[in-house]
């Protein structure tokens, strides 16, 4: 986070927590249950764009299930996953405005018991960062261009903001 201005401080754009099955429809029922249990949010599927005979997979078929949350909501959900990780992030999971890692069972939650109903299944957590004034490039009316330097978050300050506002620790560099 930067210092005097405001403009340069990043916050969380959005989190999307996705679990992938493959090609089992029973799977997919236990991934939405995990997901609207995790995040109180209604999961949407993710579909195969191309066929692929070697997976058993066919275009438009159903291989996953991901909920996307913003504001508070994704702020409290990425706090959870990452005391799920122990508060240990890897620096290799942070990139250019995102920072993506996986846990690997969902009972690491603080407050989640297994249930037999579910089984065992993992997720992976995306964060996407971004700092005040993107709106302007997005919105209808006034539109105007936002500059390069502006939009990119350098893996520095992600590592800075994650350490500062969640007490993780960041281990290894990219």
């Amino acid at each position: 986070m930067a210092g005097s201005n405001i403009m340069q401080n990043i916050f969380i754009d959005k989190v999307v927590l996705n679990i992938g099955i493959g090609s089992n429809e029973e799977m997919y029922q236990n991934a939405r249950l995990l997901l609207e249990k995790l995040t109180d949010g209604k999961p949407v599927p993710n579909v195969s764009k191309k066929r692929r005979p070697e997976l058993k997979l066919r275009k438009g078929q159903v291989i996953g299930a991901m909920v996307t949350l913003r504001n508070e909501k994704a702020s409290e959900m990425l706090k959870r996953a990452i005391e799920a990780n122990d508060s240990i992030i890897s620096g290799r999971s942070i990139s250019n405005n995102s920072l993506s890692f996986g846990v690997k069972e969902y009972i690491y939650f603080s407050g989640v018991k297994y249930d037999p109903k579910i089984g065992m299944l993992g997720l992976n957590v995306n964060v996407s960062f971004t700092r005040p004034g993107r709106r302007i490039e997005e919105r209808r009316r006034s539109r105007s261009a936002v500059g390069r330097k502006h939009k990119s978050i350098s893996s520095k300050e992600i590592t800075s903001y994650v350490e500062k506002s969640f007490g993780a620790k960041v281990e290894g560099e990219r």
